[in-house]
């Protein structure tokens, strides 16, 4: 049996790295900063637990999502196609950043690629 791809990326620590590097990089950047304007620092931690939670189920590891769906969860944040390439150019260079292979990285993109429909609002 092959292995999952959240054993591939070296489970939950890894997992929790990557969304330690990723977050900065998105609350940072002058186009997305938005979505975190005005967050406390208590609803940012918790925004990041869903988040390594969700990556790590939908990896195949044994967390448990309890977070909303995506359309639920980014419903009315008018995401917008430019909003989605600029997150996904911080996300490859997080990887990057962890030297990923190149096969986990194509997943990693793939699944991601997975949610576009559900995330993004304006096109």
């Amino acid at each position: 049996m092959a292995e999952s791809l959240y054993t591939r990326l070296g489970g939950f620590d890894a997992i929790a790295a990557v969304a330690d590097n990723l977050l900065p990089r998105l609350m940072a950047d002058e186009q997305l900063g938005r979505f975190w304007q005005h967050r406390g620092e208590d609803g940012i931690r918790r925004e990041k637990q869903l988040l390594v939670d969700f990556l790590c189920q939908s990896a195949g590891g044994p967390m448990y999502y309890t977070g909303r769906n995506m359309e639920l969860a980014h419903g009315g944040m008018a995401i917008s196609e430019a909003d989605w390439t600029r997150f996904i150019g911080h996300l490859t260079d997080t990887l990057a950043h962890f030297n990923l292979a190149d096969q986990e990285t194509k997943d990693v993109l793939d699944f991601v690629a997975s949610t576009k429909s559900e995330i993004v609002e304006e096109r």
